[in-house]
């Protein structure tokens, strides 16, 4: 499973491994930053999208209005699974309103059920 993930303050393999995430089989990428984020996906060709909403210079929500756009446009395939990852609740809103398939708590992403089912 290819999983990329913008996120640009806290390292989430480390969050991941803390809480003893089984990572065995995911390639977890992640971008500090929002920069060019259709090269990013078009170059990692991710199954999973983890988009935290504030970080620079694009906001989560900015990348994935890009990113419908570009798989409107047959410029890129969308994702298996985009996921939302803010902090803040209404934040994730804002993201599932413009199509994210799910959203969580970034504290809490250990909770999702696609570590679970690595071996």
């Amino acid at each position: 499973m290819r999983v990329l993930a913008f996120e640009d303050t806290y390292d989430l393999t480390a969050m991941l491994d803390a809480v003893g995430c089984n990572l065995s089989g995911v390639e977890l990428v992640q971008r500090w930053d929002s920069r060019e984020p259709l090269k990013h996906i078009k170059e990692h060709k991710p199954d999973i999208v983890l988009l935290d909403y504030f970080m620079p210079p694009h906001t989560g929500l900015e990348v994935l209005k890009m990113l419908n756009m570009a798989t409107r446009n047959k410029q890129l395939s969308r994702p298996n699974l985009i996921i939302g990852i803010s902090s803040e609740a209404e934040a994730n809103e804002a993201l599932a309103k413009e199509g994210a398939d799910a959203c969580i708590i970034k504290f809490d992403i250990h909770t999702l059920d696609l570590w679970k089912t690595q071996t």
